[in-house]
């Protein structure tokens, strides 16, 4: 290589090597298999599920395809299915907080659940229970039955180490795993479930500090698998005010929330029969859509996504984006 460069090289030598490469460079453009192999690209249907109100907050449940524009960073797509749903059967996982911040709320979560189980659980639903402190626990594994739940959640409070844990085996001591009780109820629990619509409702106060997983893999976990969660947020306050930790555990709640088309709500400023029933409204009247992205590579990038309905007035309610894999 470094005679190529050389000032004395010889004009005969140059002019040989311009000839071979010429010949390289015309054999290559000739050859089959680089002018006639197609270019190849896995493409994943994206899916987004979600939910419209008016101004109002009344549920909008007659809209068609063309009632929508879809964006996926802001760059529009085209919808390649649409499909509405209605009254349609649920699969949901409950995550009741019983570590030390929650004591104060205990006989409260069992009230709101006993609500949960009268107003929205129908015959063709399933739930599973998970109470979480420092370790994750299965208190009651997918059922229609309303005892069964009930009896999981008075069995956490006096003894959680009769039921099995979720994930793996953690050396945890004191604390509170609030990511992890997400993150394992959907890859544990719900992904790949077929049956009706897919949710998590969660009861805590969004703080976290025992959990091997972070919020934004949290997230990343329900959005890849189209869970919304709904936090029903509890903040024991000191002296009437908010704490610094109670400030960081409801922006927490929210975020989840929002990033994964769910939604927060307050227990102590909201009856449990009126967010439930909000709930239960988004959870069995839906749409979804699903269409192919015009920029397929699967760059760990996240994709911001906006289904922006044509009509004025109208919210939509869904997942923020995705991670594509």
């Amino acid at each position: 290589m470094e005679q190529i460069s050389t000032p004395h090289r010889s004009t005969k030598g140059r002019a040989t090597n311009m000839r071979i490469a010429t010949m390289l460079l015309a054999g290559l453009l000739a050859s089959p298999v680089l002018a006639q192999e197609p270019l190849r690209v896995k493409v994943s249907l994206v899916s987004v599920t979600f939910s419209v109100r008016d101004a109002r907050g009344a549920l909008q449940e007659n809209l068609t395809k063309d009632d929508f524009n879809i964006f996926e960073d802001a760059v529009p797509q085209n919808i390649a299915l649409f499909a509405r749903s209605a009254d349609i059967p649920l699969t949901l996982g409950l995550i009741v907080d019983i570590s030390g911040s929650q004591d104060h709320f205990s006989k409260q979560h069992q009230h709101d659940l006993e609500v949960f189980l009268k107003d929205v659980l129908g015959s063709k639903d399933r739930v599973f229970l998970i109470c979480f402190g420092n370790h994750v626990r299965l208190a009651s594994d997918f059922t229609n039955d309303p005892s069964q739940i009930l009896a999981g959640i008075r069995g956490c409070e006096h003894r959680p180490g009769d039921f099995p844990e979720l994930g793996p085996k953690e050396e945890r001591e004191l604390g509170t795993a609030f990511y992890d009780s997400i993150y394992y109820s959907v890859t544990e629990k719900l992904a790949g479930a077929e049956n009706g619509r897919r949710a998590l409702l969660l009861f805590s106060d969004g703080e976290d500090n025992s959990s091997s997983h972070d919020m934004m893999t949290t997230i990343e976990s329900s959005q890849s698998e189209n869970v919304p969660v709904f936090a029903i947020r509890y903040t024991e306050k000191e002296h009437g005010k908010l704490t610094a930790r109670n400030k960081y555990g409801i922006s927490v709640m929210g975020r989840i929330a929002k990033e994964t088309g769910g939604a927060e709500f307050d227990a102590e400023a909201m009856d449990p029969h009126s967010y439930f029933r909000l709930i239960e409204e988004e959870l069995r009247s839906s749409y979804e859509v699903g269409y192919y992205p015009t920029s397929p590579a699967a760059d760990d990038s996240f994709r911001k996504i906006v289904v922006h309905p044509k009509q004025t007035g109208l919210t939509v309610r869904s997942k923020t984006g995705y991670f594509p894999r």
